[in-house]
């Protein structure tokens, strides 16, 4: 059976040791589902981690494979730079000559059948690699931007590889031909303290595989509701979170 997987959330922080004898690596989780939107839970798979250069499809600079097991709520937490290397060494990429894209490749079944299952844009490189790289003599690499929304309004420029967070319920239209976002490419989306954000596809584009879908993130009061937007292709979007 075929099966397609979903990583819901993408955390990367800098573990960097001083020591000239430890690796250099960085953490990562990731939340598994399988097609019919369920988790993968207490199981063991396969993941392997690509490291791209320029684009979501550019030059491949580093590939590596984990076997983690996930927890009850279908976790994996493991550190990109200690896995199995396929290709490539994690302490000489030129982190000064990105941007890079981190791609994610799953097997729920633990073998080496993958599944792409997502690539992401590695907005902050971690200080201490990226300084390193370039010989410390760099200032802070930019970092990802919280853009406020309150108003109901299209996709716009701003919104790429940043985080949406709405404070009153309004709705992000998904417009045809939206040539900002490339293949790839994410937005966060965050809804908060009661908000429902609402995202909604417009004619000619699809969500989720359907044609003028939608999708809706409803936050209670006092809480904040996640979710994941990325483009897949023309006219072509996914949500995970809901």
């Amino acid at each position: 059976m075929k099966l397609a997987h979903t990583l819901l959330f993408l955390f990367v922080t800098v573990t960097l040791k001083v020591f000239a004898q430890s690796p250099e690596k960085m953490s990562y989780q990731a939340i598994i589902r399988a097609q019919d939107n369920s988790l993968v839970v207490n199981s063991r798979i396969s993941l392997k981690v690509v490291v791209h250069q320029s684009t979501a499809t550019g030059t491949i600079v580093y590939q590596e494979t984990h076997s983690p097991t996930t927890n009850t709520n279908g976790l994996v937490s493991l550190e990109i730079g200690t896995g199995s290397i396929v290709t490539g060494d994690f302490s000489k990429i030129g982190w000064d000559k990105g941007p890079y894209y981190i791609e994610t490749q799953v097997d729920v079944k633990g073998g080496t059948n993958y599944n792409i299952t997502g690539v992401t844009q590695l907005l902050s490189v971690p200080y201490a690699l990226y300084a390193k790289s370039a010989g410390g003599t760099v200032s802070a690499p930019v970092r990802a931007s919280v853009v406020s929304f309150s108003t109901s309004r299209n996709i716009a420029t701003g919104d790429v590889n940043n985080t949406i967070e709405c404070t009153t319920s309004a709705t992000l239209t998904l417009t045809s031909d939206f040539g900002s976002m490339v293949t790839g490419e994410s937005i966060n989306l965050e809804a908060h303290n009661g908000a429902v954000l609402t995202i909604q596809a417009a004619s000619g584009v699809t969500l989720n595989y359907t044609a003028g879908g939608s999708a809706k993130f409803t936050s209670a009061a006092g809480n904040v509701r996640f979710g994941f937007l990325r483009k897949t292709g023309t006219n072509s979007y996914i949500i995970s979170g809901q």
